[in-house]
């Protein structure tokens, strides 16, 4: 009788000592090179070590109870054998002590030794998947690390198909465990294959693929943990029976599917035959099936890949693509595609970037809107300075006029809540994807700096018109919108991001809620305060319109008399003459209430000239009449004067002799009923 397990042991001590020279293989080769994905791929070889190292005891304990059962039947065959030797039950098992010990090692030792690989595995994990962060910094001689894990591959697969076969041979029963050393190292072959190729593409500034086998290293780790835990509390309620291989928890299922895919059919197989009822295994439509089902697959495979030639650019996005990592061509030109159907080489030779460059952006600079949890909307509220309508707002400084009368160590500064949107879309799409790693958070800090740039020289609110292009709030914002525009786009341009700044708005500048009740208090007092200069302004300007006729005339007029003066007090004489005749001329040409006054003044002067002349000339005329008949030219005055004087006077005349006497009745009262001189009166009018 042969100790088959003997085999399987040194199958298991061989592997375990390729494992250990593969670990610190690679293990000095990633961390010499630089590249993670070499580095981790170690970590995984020294787990599949820890597997072979507890093959090696349970395959060393079988062969020892092999050994031991072997012992025992050829004592009990013998003739002369002892009596103690050939006793049964219980006597005869305590003799078998490598037995014990076996089924000690496999019913505890085994799952112990499984938990501590699971917390390996997810420790080991955890671990990659914080120093992932490293990437391939200082990466170098990738062809180098690309031959040794060729040859690890080529090893590993080697090993793996061997351990695999003799695991599902029929003749020894016993081999099976060594399925978890094989598919493990299956996996590490699969892993270091990809990992040479990535790593010679390296070589041709290609990354991608030794990017992505990082992340897989890490994450299969964690995977394998989660279901070696798995397995251990599921093996704890599994029913054993006596004769039945029991499967290891760090045997993983799911390597064991890429390690022996035929298991998957036999056990569809099987799940349809218990199924139907009837051997459909064995029906010629399963049989075709499962001979074709390798050329179908890697028929789909082949299409799903070449479909990578094609690429579909929506109408709002342009697509740069790479040739080898590199997106110049050997003309020079960039390979920039529009919306529409394009083809390429097939992925990894050409990998196709598509941005939506049509589609207009936004920054929310100052402030973190608030979004709706279920439509992840953002939600729009009424902006009132009373009111918080975002989710977060930061604090922009600005200056203040105050120079003192405040607390002590005060600075001449105040806080106000910027919240500006900024909205933009990709110009030039070459520089914003290659001049900078991350161009939107570069975008994000350029417009912070300019906005904290221009609130330092900038104030909340100003009181003349000549400081209006550095205010926040009221006229100035306009403003202030095309000055951080302008600034924005400078410097976008001068760091090369290759975007278009298309709006910023201002809606959102307010003072804290704490203060907006006394600022808007103070605003309202500086927005009087400006109505008045302005009604101030409005008025000088109507008082002069109407003096002069406009501004401009009346501004010239004040200069003209200015200057005037000032050669009157400097004794120039010439000077003198000449800005008095400017200045006449001036007034003669002036528009307004000053042309009305000279008008007038020169009417009544003209009036008061020719009435005197007139005056003169009747005078004349009197005194020749007086001189020629003095005693009628006394009454006709007298006459003129006494007709001048009594025109609006009724007058009676009587007539009587001159022995009578004249008697005058003055009656000032008004009579109701006129009397008999009125009513011959009213009938000789009549």
């Amino acid at each position: 009788m042969a100790i088959s397990s003997k085999r399987a042991e040194y199958v298991a001590v061989a592997s375990l000592i390729l494992s250990v020279v593969f670990f610190g293989i690679s293990f000095f080769v990633g961390r010499w090179s630089g590249f993670f994905a070499v580095y981790a791929v170690s970590w995984l070889i020294l787990c599949a070590g820890l597997i072979w190292f507890v093959l090696c005891l349970q395959f060393h304990h079988r062969g020892l109870a092999e050994q031991e059962k072997l012992d025992m039947s050829q004592l009990a065959e013998g003739e002369r054998a002892s009596a103690i030797f050939q006793a049964k039950g219980e006597q005869a098992g305590l003799f078998a002590v490598a037995q014990r010990r076996l089924r000690l090692l496999e019913k505890w030792f085994l799952p112990i030794f499984s938990g501590l690989i699971a917390v390996y595995q997810i420790g080991m994990g955890l671990y990659l998947l914080k120093a992932i962060s490293i990437g391939n910094i200082g990466a170098r001689q990738p062809l180098i690390c690309a031959i040794c894990m060729m040859a690890i591959a080529f090893v590993s697969f080697l090993i793996s198909r061997y351990a695999t076969g003799m695991s599902a041979s029929p003749v020894a029963a016993g081999w099976k465990p060594l399925r978890a050393g094989g598919s493990i190292f299956l996996g590490i072959a699969v892993l270091c294959f990809a990992l040479a190729i990535g790593l010679a593409l390296v070589h041709f500034q290609i990354f991608v693929v030794v990017n992505v086998i990082g992340w897989v290293i890490t994450v299969l780790f964690i995977v394998l943990g989660v279901e070696t835990s798995l397995n251990i509390v599921l093996d704890i309620y599994r029913p054993r029976l006596k004769g039945q291989y029991s499967r290891s928890a760090f045997d993983s299922r799911l390597l064991g599917i890429i390690n022996e895919p035929g298991q998957i059919f036999r056990t569809a197989a099987g799940a349809i035959d218990y199924q139907f009822g009837f051997k459909v295994s064995q029906t010629w439509f399963y049989k075709l099936l499962e001979k074709a089902i390798v050329p179908l697959v890697l028929f789909a495979a082949i299409t799903l890949y070449l479909l990578s030639c094609i690429v579909v650019i929506r109408p709002n996005e342009e697509a740069i693509i790479e040739h080898f990592g590199n997106p110049v061509n050997e003309a020079g030109d960039v390979r920039i595609v529009g919306p529409g159907l394009s083809f390429k080489w097939p992925w990894p030779i050409d990998i196709a970037y598509k941005y939506p460059t049509k589609k207009i952006m936004e920054l929310n600079i100052g402030f973190v809107p608030k979004v709706d949890a279920k439509t992840k909307e953002v939600i729009r509220e009424p902006l009132l300075w009373g009111e918080a309508h975002y989710e977060q707002e930061h604090s922009l400084l600005v200056a203040s006029e105050q120079t003192g009368g405040g607390e002590a160590g005060a600075v001449p500064v105040s806080l106000v809540k910027a919240n500006v949107p900024v909205q933009y879309r990709v110009k030039d799409l070459y520089s914003f994807i290659y001049s900078h790693s991350e161009p939107e958070k570069l975008l994000e800090s350029i417009c912070y700096r300019e906005l904290a740039k221009f609130g330092a020289s900038a104030k909340i609110e100003v009181d003349n018109e000549a400081d209006l292009e550095h205010s926040l709030l009221g006229a100035g914002r306009a403003k202030a919108k095309r000055i951080l525009t302008d600034g924005i786009q400078a410097e976008a341009d001068k760091a090369g991001l290759g975007v278009e700044v298309v709006f910023l708005g201002l809606q959102g500048i307010h003072p804290p809620l704490e203060v907006a009740a006394d600022y808007q208090r103070v605003v309202g007092a500086v927005q009087k305060k400006q109505a008045l200069i302005l009604v101030a302004h409005a008025e000088r300007n109507k008082t002069l319109s109407a003096l002069a006729g406009s501004v401009e005339d009346a501004d010239e007029l004040y200069n003209l008399a200015a200057k005037y003066q000032r050669a009157k007090e400097g004794n120039r004489p010439e000077e003198v003459e000449e800005l008095g005749s400017d200045l006449d001329r001036a007034f003669a040409e002036a528009k307004g209430d000053i042309f009305s006054t000279l008008r007038e003044a020169k009417s009544y002067a003209f009036e008061k000239a020719v009435l005197a002349q007139a005056t003169g000339k009747r005078f004349a005329s009197q005194l020749k009449a007086y001189r020629a008949a003095e005693e009628i030219y006394k009454r006709e005055q007298r006459l003129a004067v006494f007709e001048e004087a009594l025109k609006n006077i009724r007058k009676y005349v009587v007539v009587a002799d001159v022995n009578d006497t004249q008697v005058f009745i003055v009656d000032v009262q008004e009579k109701l009923t006129p009397s008999l001189y009125e009513l011959s009166g009213l009938e000789e009018e009549e």
